[in-house]
């Protein structure tokens, strides 16, 4: 599977439905929507008052990547106002399973996320109760970063796991993540990449998102 899911942070917001316009018209599968709440990481991004006008031009399914303390508080919150999957951070929380479960109880898909500096084998004992897992290839909080090679190997680990249990668990990598290296993410074996500069900062932003889907 190859999904690229633009990461709406990089996006112009003075220009916003314009931006989710190219989106639908592209071949992104899914949009990717970081919220930052300055606790958790040292940024601020946006919450709810945006995920109306995000539901409302764009026509491709909500990724919300929650990078937030107490995210148990917000979830049902996010599914209500249209989230197609949510997705949080295991080092945030004591037990992810309540967690998972109140998203699972609103009929969202769940996703699980771990930092560059998390053992990613913190990950094996939830690959059967989430649809997704999300391995940060740079730390959350800001655009731009370069890619930490080492996620390779985790990609592979994950993908080892996955596969020796017969499991759909998707692979989402969130970082770094370019034209130059969308093809060596698909072959260690990510499902999904998420890309922000990459894509609102081309010149031609669905020229780009082509050859990350079709490397």
């Amino acid at each position: 599977m190859r999904l690229i899911a633009p990461s709406v942070l990089s996006a112009d917001f003075g220009h916003l439905a314009d931006d989710l316009e190219m989106i639908n018209r592209s071949e992104a599968d899914w949009l990717h929507i970081d919220v930052m709440d300055g606790t958790f990481v040292p940024n601020i991004s946006f919450g709810f008052p945006l995920m109306v006008p995000m539901r409302k031009y764009c026509n491709k399914p909500l990724d919300v990547h929650l990078m937030i303390v107490h995210p148990e508080k917000y979830v049902e919150r996010f599914c209500d106002a249209g989230a197609w999957s949510v997705g949080f951070h295991l080092e945030a929380v004591d037990d992810p399973m309540p967690i998972l479960d109140l998203i699972k109880a609103k009929g969202v898909r769940t996703c699980l996320t771990i930092n560059p500096d998390i053992d990613v084998k913190r990950l094996v004992p939830y690959l059967d109760k989430v649809d997704m897992v999300l391995l940060m290839s740079v730390f959350a909080g800001f655009g731009g970063q370069k890619f930490i090679p080492e996620t390779m190997d985790k990609i592979r680990f994950i993908r080892s796991e996955i596969d020796q249990r017969g499991l759909k668990t998707l692979i989402e990598i969130d970082g770094g993540v370019n034209t130059e290296n969308a093809a060596q993410l698909f072959a260690a074996g990510a499902d999904v990449l998420v890309a922000g500069s990459a894509v609102f900062g081309a010149k031609n932003p669905e020229e780009a998102i082509h050859k990350m889907k079709c490397c």
